[in-house]
């Protein structure tokens, strides 16, 4: 790999596009980890081309995202083009990034355990992007989650560049940690992961519990194992200062009279929304004060995962108590943190945790179950509360008791900002630069 200018960096997402909207189906915290690293990079002069599986007949070929001269003006489509495809980039201009969307297999959705039979044609239309280049124009693919990593290793070796792998989540650690109605992962995914653990050149953890499980889970080479914490926008998730809980309140239409506990993600049994409802149930019949619940999010896994976590309130008799509302742009997002009392995640299974940190920018507190990567981005007692295992009532009792102390609350929220702090999208950009160096050198 060439190491005197900025690489040109191929990354898959091959079953989920960073475009899509976080909170719903497959779309998540990896969406915005793609989506803002390519940025990040693209800061620091690399030029990056993500690939993603086309799931409309109607969806253009080629998006182009951003690109900037010197001034700080956008660039055109027809410039941003032309950037990317020249040898060099002008001085004092920030690269484009540009998301391709390759047609494999059907237009229509896909379960994930059926995107396996369309890796072949995946692999195909990535390897003809080559072909409007020239050989030996990718310096280095970067794919995330196992089914890009089957087309990165593809790729990688036909291109004779280094495979830089971000797994997200590995099957072997949701399986120790199904919740309730859960289906394990297939055995064509851990086989699968297993596969490109052994392939890939360099392996990226969020966090060191993750390069554990790595190493300890699947055999890794610890020394092909480096740890890359993912970033937060500071920027846009920020406290909003006095009066900024109740104004957000009254624009998102929530009651400013009684406590809001907040959850954003996808409604599914590994992210344990239904521990919450049960909390709630618990609070109800033990005769403790209910706050609001908002269930940020939509379906994910089963159509009917919405329908069910309101029957399950229903028959909790906290129907009254339970709001869901679909998945919030980035922006509104941060609207949505400052609006709650404390972001709750009772997560089964967490590698990173992206809600958490980006609660904690807004100065909102997290309760947070002790897993995973949850473990590393919610300091306990500073920017919240790690809660020890999945019992409704041991939630219900962090629940309370975060919300019978405002002081204890102030504190952690502003525990919580410096927390977030420490976590930048241009650290994790210039981290990965390095590790496709050391990549691209154990390689030759």
């Amino acid at each position: 790999m060439t190491t005197d200018r900025a690489p040109r960096v191929a990354m898959l997402s091959v079953h989920t596009s960073p475009l899509d909207q976080p909170g719903t189906g497959d779309a998540g915290g990896m969406n915005v980890y793609v989506l803002e690293l390519a940025h990040a990079l693209a800061a620091r002069g690399a030029r990056v081309e993500v690939f993603t599986r086309a799931t409309r007949s109607d969806v253009p070929e080629t998006v182009v995202l951003d690109g900037a001269d010197a001034a700080g003006r956008g660039l055109t489509d027809a410039d941003a083009r032309g950037v990317l495809l020249a040898d060099a980039v002008p001085p004092g201009v920030t690269p484009p990034v540009l998301v391709h969307h390759v047609p494999a297999g059907p237009f229509e959705a896909l379960d994930k355990n059926d995107l396996p039979g369309v890796l072949c044609g995946m692999a195909a239309g990535v390897l003809r992007s080559e072909a409007a280049r020239r050989p030996g124009w990718y310096d280095v693919v970067h794919s995330h989650y196992w089914l890009s990593g089957q087309v990165g290793a593809i790729a990688a070796q036909r291109w004779e560049v280094p495979l830089v792998h971000t797994a997200h989540t590995l099957a072997k650690v949701k399986n120790a940690n199904l919740g309730p109605g859960d289906a394990p992962e297939p055995t064509v995914r851990v086989v699968g992961e297993e596969q490109v653990v052994a392939d890939a050149d360099a392996l990226v953890a969020s966090t060191p519990v993750e390069a554990r499980e790595l190493v300890e889970l699947y055999g890794a080479d610890p020394e092909r194992v480096h740890v890359v914490e993912p970033g937060v926008d500071l920027d846009r998730f920020r406290p909003g200062g006095p009066g900024a809980r109740a104004d957000a309140r009254r624009r998102l239409g929530l009651p400013t009279d009684r406590p809001v506990v907040l959850f954003a993600g996808r409604v599914q049994p590994l992210k344990a929304p239904d521990v919450l409802v049960r909390a709630l149930g618990v609070l109800r019949a033990t005769g403790r004060a209910v706050p609001q619940l908002v269930v940020l999010g939509g379906p994910s896994g089963r159509p009917t995962a919405v329908r069910e976590l309101l029957a399950l309130a229903v028959t909790l008799g906290v129907d009254d108590d339970v709001v869901v509302r679909p998945p919030a742009p980035r922006d509104e997002l941060a609207a949505w943190y400052r609006a709650a009392d404390v972001v709750a995640m009772p997560s089964r299974s967490e590698s990173f945790g992206l809600v958490a940190v980006e609660a904690q920018a807004t100065g909102t507190p997290v309760l947070a179950a002790a897993v995973g990567g949850l473990r590393t981005v919610v300091d306990d007692d500073v920017s919240g509360r790690l809660v020890p295992g999945h019992d409704p009532a041991v939630w219900a009792d962090a629940i309370a008791d975060a919300l019978a102390d405002p002081g204890r609350r102030a504190r952690w929220g502003e525990g919580a900002r410096r927390v977030a702090e420490r976590y930048a999208w241009t650290t994790a950009a210039d981290q990965l630069l390095k590790v496709y160096a050391v990549a691209g050198e154990a390689r030759r």
